[in-house]
């Protein structure tokens, strides 16, 4: 009997051992896609702002014995070069700069580009573009530049063929000349309903366009875009004054 417990335990001690050897960061050994399309809200393109550049991504590192030497300023950044896309097995877990990956949000991730930094992706073989955040290091092979979210690939039309020749341009506020469109983000919340209805009443008040971008189950009413940059700071201070104070403005290129 007591050759049996033993023989027992030394089996049961193997097989957490094996498990443990087994286990890493990621509960998933191979990237997957997901088991659903994006949404047409999942797919409209990341919204430009000015946001600090974080300081910890910003160091040399090194990952596979080679070195990497992060930018300090991405304008006037582009490439020409492979995406590929990641998935499933990242979803939900952090990110290089400490965001949550999320597959269907519109993010890449890059070796070298400060974080966070936008780039507008220019699928080469159908002109398929899109503004995505980059807000994490990667891929580290040397045949590709780019890692873009699966809803990324899924809008430039290359997420069943797993990677795609692109062309990356950077986007930044630098000149403001250079934006074409201008968005105020009024409110935000977690019921779609009131979301909806607030934007009905924006749209006949101010004559202006409005959209709902949803992100980590929150609902984002944006009103317009503003082509005119003085129109566009009017209009936030008379939203400011009718209760909105929390309004701010954001833009795209």
């Amino acid at each position: 009997m007591r050759l049996y417990i033993q023989l027992l335990l030394s089996t049961l001690l193997i097989i957490f051992l094996s498990a443990c050897s087994n286990s890493g960061r990621y509960h998933m050994r191979h990237d997957t896609a997901p088991l659903r399309a994006p949404t047409v809200l999942e797919m409209q393109d990341a919204v430009i702002t000015d946001i600090t550049k974080s300081a910890s991504t910003s160091r040399p590192y090194t990952v596979l014995g080679k070195r990497y030497t992060p930018m300090l300023d991405e304008s006037g950044y582009s490439e020409e070069g492979i995406a590929s896309w990641y998935g499933r097995k990242f979803h939900g877990y952090h990110t290089s700069n400490g965001e949550i990956y999320d597959m269907f949000a519109m993010t890449a991730a890059h070796k070298t580009l400060p974080l966070p930094s936008f780039l507008r992706v220019t699928n080469m073989s159908n002109g398929k573009s899109v503004i995505v955040r980059v807000n994490d290091r990667g891929p580290f092979h040397d045949d590709r530049i780019i890692d873009l979210s699966y809803a990324a690939a899924y809008k430039l039309g290359y997420y069943t063929h797993g990677t795609a020749k692109v062309k990356l341009e950077a986007v930044t506020l630098s000149g403001l000349g250079k934006i074409n469109e201008t968005y105020i983000q009024v409110a935000a919340g977690s019921t779609l309903e009131n979301i909806e209805a607030l934007a009905s009443t924006l749209r006949l008040q101010y004559k202006l366009p409005t959209n709902i971008v949803k992100k980590d189950a929150i609902y984002r009413l944006h009103l317009g875009p503003i082509k005119d940059a003085q129109h566009a700071h009017q209009v936030l201070e008379k939203l400011k004054q009718d209760q909105f104070q929390n309004a701010f403005l954001l833009y795209t290129q």
